[in-house]
């Protein structure tokens, strides 16, 4: 069939539309030319940094429209004050995120006053892997075991109070008799780690992995000592230090323990703000799972020690949602242990 005049005007006019215009993608068309936040609650130099800056180099690259991804430090209360924010002040539109202290929903549990947040109205996206929290101590104090520990006075630099650097070691010094002298207020790990080695701070609370990705040398060398562990199972890697699980004295304190060891299973969390609509939420947990088949992400992982055993979407939201369903006699008394 032949056409002529305007018809073959309409007919040209219809063809260019058509390869004009591809099917729209509302997500792409966000976050094309965007930026996404990603806000972490650490200093500058440990577990939690680190963490924050692999994400965030590779998830835009999984996004539809491949936004910009930016780092940015929020420190203080323990990593209160940039879960507040994130709750109460950042855009709830999926570009603003956070990489959050995992002993959230236990501050929330545990009525602490500088909660400004619903830890369950979170979007828990993932976490890379869990976490085994340990009791360490500097090669110079003499304490090589956690019987050794026990019976003496151990200086232990901490964050803030919501920290499970200032709150499992409160718990152990009231279940278990430690003699823990808790001096918090350092601004992260990095802090920390020069406390012990100028001598200020005879130990520290944190994870083997943060070890294995910040400072493997110390392991290789001895120059800390693993003294007690706060997981629901022990570490192949720590095989001489008791899970605090174990040390407790009864089932009622060994519930306690099992409680505080919910931070070890959200490991180190990418979360974002309540409100975030389900259709960008939804591709923000794909970009996440993305990044576990992206080699260029493994590869890195790998040269940073960092393990990968990935946690993600509501498998991570239901280990915050058990935590909050904590019995309130169970909470109470664990309130109490730490006030």
């Amino acid at each position: 069939m032949r056409l002529h005049g305007g018809a073959m005007l309409l007919a040209a006019m219809t063809a260019t539309a058509v390869q004009a215009d591809p099917i729209a993608d509302p997500i792409a068309d966000f976050y094309r030319g965007n930026t996404i936040r990603i806000i972490n609650w650490a200093s500058a130099g440990g577990e939690y940094d680190i963490h924050g800056k692999l994400v965030s180099r590779f998830l835009g690259r999984h996004l539809p429209g491949q936004p910009t991804v930016l780092h940015q430090t929020m420190t203080g209360g323990g990593g209160l004050v940039a879960a507040n924010y994130l709750y109460n002040v950042a855009p709830k539109d999926g570009t603003t995120l956070g990489i959050m202290v995992s002993s959230l929903p236990l501050s929330q549990v545990l009525g602490d006053a500088a909660v400004r947040f619903d830890a369950g109205r979170f979007n828990w996206i993932g976490t890379i892997a869990p976490t085994q929290e340990c009791l360490v101590a500097w090669h110079t104090t003499g304490v090589k075991t956690w019987d050794e520990m026990t019976k003496r006075e151990f200086v232990l630099g901490a964050s803030g109070a919501g920290s499970p650097s200032v709150m499992v070691p409160t718990v152990m010094n009231a279940l278990l008799g430690t003699k823990i002298k808790i001096v918090p207020g350092y601004p992260g790990g990095a802090q920390i780690n020069l406390a012990m080695e100028r001598g200020e701070s005879m130990g520290r609370w944190n994870t083997l992995s943060s070890w294995k990705v910040t400072n493997p040398n110390w392991i290789a060398n001895k120059n800390i000592v693993f003294l007690v562990q706060s997981a629901l199972k022990t570490s192949n890697g720590v095989t001489d230090a008791p899970l605090l699980t174990e040390l407790a004295r009864n089932d009622d304190d060994r519930k306690i323990f099992a409680l505080l060891a919910t931070g070890s299973e959200l490991g180190r969390p990418l979360v974002g703000s309540p409100g975030i609509p389900p259709e960008r939420l939804a591709a923000l947990i794909n970009a996440y799972r993305a990044l576990f088949k992206d080699e260029d992400f493994r590869h890195e992982a790998q040269n940073l020690k960092i393990e990968i055993d990935p946690i993600i979407g509501q498998d991570l939201q239901a280990i915050v949602t058990s935590a909050l369903a904590t019995p309130k006699p169970l909470a109470e008394r664990l309130k109490k242990l730490v006030e």
